[in-house]
């Protein structure tokens, strides 16, 4: 059979398969600005897809998999939810792209709600992106929050990736575990979450004070900003302290993804929040 018989005879059984294209992993903010025409969810991977799978709260459309991928779900006993289209990995990689590692897994999926920030929990740690637009790092910032139980992440409508696809693949299921509030003005949501008493610590290699020195105080909203740009002015002046991350090596800077670690990792110890 041809690659052209397979794709047909796929699609008659289950449609035509996920668009491309980026859409709004969560609700609401106008983040399609890439999105699928239907307004669906790109998943793929297997830690993704079976994240989505086992969250109550997402709604799954259409699930393709391979008769590998299938028999590894039935053995983890993860549920379904939907009837599930049994395809060739060749067809997914034509949907995905070649560099795309789908693990025989892919899945359309509604978008998730975007909580209202003033619904955020008056505890623990919540972190804010200024601007940060590689996936890559985004996705990798949600799985080190999903790993210190990161209250929510809040970003902006624009100038950010879209939760699906390549973001959903890095962050390797935290995509389901970490809430995400999309806004669309950073400073003015900056000083909701002073008015709601968190302590506002923006990240910046001038910062008058070492972050693993100063006081910090729940809740706390750490301010990371795109690499290169830094914290954009107007964000540095809401926030209501600026801190360094002070390293001993030659290197003085760190990729966006792996500065949020090391603060979450000081803010969980500072705020006694470690083994809780």
């Amino acid at each position: 059979m041809s690659d052209r018989d397979r794709k047909q005879r796929f699609q008659r059984g289950g449609g035509k398969g996920p668009d491309k294209g980026r859409s709004s992993g969560h609700r609401p903010g106008g983040r399609d600005r890439e999105a699928s025409p239907d307004g669906s969810v790109i998943l793929y991977g297997w830690h993704t897809v079976a994240a989505a799978l086992a969250n109550p709260q997402r709604r799954i459309r259409k699930l393709w998999l391979t008769e590998n991928a299938a028999r590894r779900l039935a053995d983890d006993k993860i549920e379904l939810r939907v009837t599930p289209e049994i395809v060739r990995p060749d067809l997914i990689d034509s949907r995905l792209g070649p560099d795309a590692v789908h693990q025989g897994l892919l899945a359309e999926a509604e978008p998730l709600d975007s909580p209202d920030i003033n619904d955020l929990a008056q505890e623990g740690i919540v972190l804010v992106l200024d601007q940060i637009t590689d996936p890559h790092n985004v996705g990798a910032i949600l799985r080190s929050a999903a790993a210190f139980a990161v209250k929510a992440i809040v970003t902006t409508a624009r100038h950010s990736p879209d939760a699906t696809g390549v973001l959903a693949k890095s962050a390797s299921g935290a995509l389901e575990l970490v809430p995400m509030v999309t806004v669309t003005n950073l400073a003015r949501a900056l000083n909701e979450l002073n008015d709601l008493g968190f302590m506002t610590v923006g990240l910046d290699s001038e910062g008058s004070k070492d972050l693993g020195a100063m006081p910090l105080v729940q809740p706390l909203a750490l301010v990371l900003g795109a690499e290169g740009q830094g914290l954009r002015r107007l964000t540095r002046e809401t926030c209501s302290a600026v801190a360094r991350l002070d390293m001993p090596g030659e290197i003085k800077s760190l990729n966006v993804s792996n500065a949020a670690v090391l603060a979450l990792y000081i803010g969980a110890s500072r705020l006694g929040l470690m083994g809780t």
